[in-house]
């Protein structure tokens, strides 16, 4: 019995990886506990494990006194000397217990104890070597589905895939092989529980990272990722070594590298984008294949105003809206984007108000807020309009006048014209034709 405990030790040590010295002292530990349980927790005991025979030794210890008040404790001079014919007053004598005496349930809960902390023990283990796995890709088997998400099989431990860091659309079943990033560890009562993501940035870089060599050495940095997961991605990167081509690098020979991403994301698809320090350059390559007229940087609102060819608007917006918005989550800047018509037709019309509202000295918010937002309603109103919304005092309503004449072209002023002949005249037909009806 004595040796099936020790193999039973060392077996338990090499399959659950815990320490021999570790599972030794839990074992005492457990002894202890169900001899003070039986006995009473006064009683000095001392347990230890011999190695060479894997016997458990229990020694109580009491003190030899002449007349002993707690037999539990002390012992006479007489009754010691029976043991120990050299004892004397104030010795300490040790007599030896028998574990088997026991009983059945000081035994079971020596074993409940022995249990529960080796499974602490492993616990603790598993937490140690998956808190510093933190941004590693594991790979595990599906096991089963919960309210929280799908649990995965690690070997060791279990993981769990919340229903936020699955891809959408992905499907899974019971025994599907399944990969994905530590994002993290927490410690719990029924063991520490590792929590993945398949959704995350950080996955994607961590693919690129086990794919493309050179971003595994740092020759080509990723300095950014931006995902639409399971639909579309932008990468940026940028190389350390100017005859190293980021892009060529992680698109690998015939596409080779970026494919085996892309199938394991189950077909997202993937833009490489070049970084730059430059944030115009880097908008630019961020929102390709649209081709850019120029971009206009506001760095205290960190916003990039993006002019556009009118033929380019659909390509830089992209589809939903989706390219834009990972350009943008990528710079970490808010994108506007114009045609060159439309833009170009709201500063003239912008820079035309500011015109008239330094001529009437008066702020471009009143004209704003008395309705007058183009140069065309200025016209169209009258003069006792203008003095009532603007505030205006009769000597510069001439002003406005005439400033208003010298920034709208000829022909917009004899269009507005005929147009208002035309609306005069439309009345008398369209009664005539109401009143045929």
């Amino acid at each position: 019995m004595s040796m099936e405990l020790k193999k039973a030790i060392d077996q338990i040590s090499k399959d659950k990886g815990l320490d021999r010295a570790m599972l030794i002292a839990t074992l005492e530990d457990a002894v202890r506990t169900s001899v003070e349980r039986k006995y009473g927790d006064d009683l000095d005991i001392e347990v230890s494990f011999d190695e060479e025979s894997g016997d458990i030794n229990v020694f109580q210890f009491k003190i030899v006194v002449d007349d002993p008040a707690d037999d539990s404790t002390q012992i006479s001079l007489e009754d010691a000397q029976q043991h120990d014919p050299s004892v004397q007053l104030d010795d300490e004598v040790g007599f030896r217990l028998r574990v088997e005496d026991l009983g059945r349930i000081a035994a079971q809960s020596a074993k409940q104890v022995i249990i529960q902390r080796m499974r602490d023990a492993e616990q603790g283990i598993i937490y140690e070597e998956y808190k510093d796995r933190k941004g590693e890709i594991v790979s595990g088997i599906i096991l089963r589905r919960d309210k929280m998400g799908w649990i995965i099989n690690l070997g060791r431990t279990e993981a769990i895939l919340p229903k936020e860091e699955q891809i959408p659309r992905e499907h899974y079943k019971r025994g599907d092989r399944v990969q994905a990033l530590v994002i993290d560890v927490r410690r719990e009562g029924r063991g520490p529980q590792v929590v993945v993501s398949r959704s995350h940035p950080d996955y994607m870089a961590a693919l690129f990272k086990r794919e493309v060599p050179e971003v595994d050495d740092g020759t080509v940095q990723i300095m950014g990722v931006a995902r639409d997961p399971g639909s579309r991605a932008k990468v940026a990167v940028i190389s350390r070594d100017r005859d190293v081509d980021p892009v060529g690098a992680c698109v690998g020979i015939r596409g080779s590298r970026i494919q085996n991403i892309v199938q394991e994301l189950r077909g997202e698809r993937i833009d490489i984008v070049v970084w730059s320090p430059d944030v115009a350059s880097y908008a630019s390559n961020a929102l390709a294949p649209a081709v850019l007229s120029r971009i206009i940087v506001d760095d205290e609102e960190n916003m990039l105003e993006v002019i556009v060819p009118d033929d380019q608007l659909t390509n830089a917006i992209g589809r939903k809206g989706q390219n834009v918005k990972l350009a943008a989550r990528l710079l970490g800047w808010k994108i506007d984007i114009y045609t060159e018509s439309r833009y170009n037709e709201a500063n003239a019309i912008g820079r035309g108000l500011e015109h008239l509202a330094s001529v009437a000295e008066v702020s471009l918010e009143n004209f704003v807020n008395a309705g007058l937002t183009t140069l065309e309603a200025v016209r169209l109103a009258s003069d006792e309009e203008l003095v009532d919304r603007l505030g205006l005092i009769s000597s510069k309503i001439a002003d406005i006048r005439s400033a208003v004449n010298f920034l709208m072209p000829l022909e917009e002023r004899n269009s507005g014209a005929e147009a208002e002949q035309d609306g005069e005249a439309a009345p008398a037909e369209e009664t005539g034709q109401d009143h045929d009806a």
